[in-house]
């Protein structure tokens, strides 16, 4: 996957590009390449006498198809007060067939788990490298919380997963992944936190399995806020005396 950038920098600074579900960004295992997409007719279109030819549909590359359909789901998330996104609408939108969809996915499950592996593989490059290239426990902390809260602000479909919004009704496998992920990112935090306690940041008698569980409850409350609020409330907005109490 591409490289992510997150900088630790000043109080309520948020992370540039947070990860966005890019071509170039989203890692999914290719289809063979023996089993292109049939789905969509990509015969040139007939000449007419004295009319100038059509463009032919350029045939998608391999994998390519998936990342179509990932990033078109994730569009869809993103329409505030949206219904249960089916894979007939899905499909309508693509311009392809629901037949399409199920050559590149078994189930409609199967595609969200592909935006949630993105999630997943996004975030925890941004906090293993925050944790690997800064030295100041504390400062992890903070652009740790900082990065959560940027890639929802920068992917407003996939925080509706993240919130369990997206998933109501759906395969109740997806929301135990999603909260395996929400558990890691507080472990995450925890050990950040236990090392600001040995580098005497925090005091000896800190509670870090207390502390790391309200940042994470913090965190998915701003998700819920953003989503709720038809995306207009920013999950960053009060970030610096929010981060002042946490800090204290």
């Amino acid at each position: 996957m591409s490289v992510f950038t997150c900088t630790g920098g000043p109080t309520g600074r948020v992370p540039e590009s947070p990860g966005t579900l890019r071509p170039s960004t989203l890692v999914i295992a290719s289809p063979d390449a023996s089993n292109p997409d049939a789905g969509v007719d990509l015969a040139a279109a007939a000449v007419q006498p004295d009319a100038p030819a059509a463009p032919a549909r350029k045939r998608p590359r391999p994998g390519e198809r998936r990342v179509q359909i990932l990033q078109t789901l994730a569009l869809m998330l993103e329409q505030p007060g949206a219904e249960r996104v089916t894979t007939a609408a899905l499909a309508a939108r693509l311009e392809v067939s629901e037949a399409a969809l199920y050559r590149h996915f078994a189930s409609k499950a199967q595609m969200f788990e592909g935006l949630i592996e993105f999630i997943e593989q996004t975030l925890f490059s941004l906090v293993n490298r925050i944790q690997a290239d800064e030295k100041d426990a504390l400062k992890q902390v903070e652009s740790t919380v900082v990065t959560l809260l940027g890639f929802a602000q920068k992917n407003p479909g996939m925080t509706r997963v993240l919130t369990g919004d997206a998933l109501v009704n759906e395969d109740e496998r997806l929301q135990a992944r999603v909260n395996q992920l929400v558990e890691r990112l507080e472990a995450s935090l925890r050990q950040s936190t236990r090392l600001a306690v040995t580098n005497g940041q925090l005091p000896a008698d800190w509670d870090v399995n207390a502390y790391a569980t309200t940042l994470i409850a913090y965190v998915i409350g701003r998700w819920h806020l953003f989503a709720k609020s038809g995306f207009k409330r920013s999950p960053t907005e009060g970030w610096p005396q929010h981060w002042r109490v946490f800090a204290v």
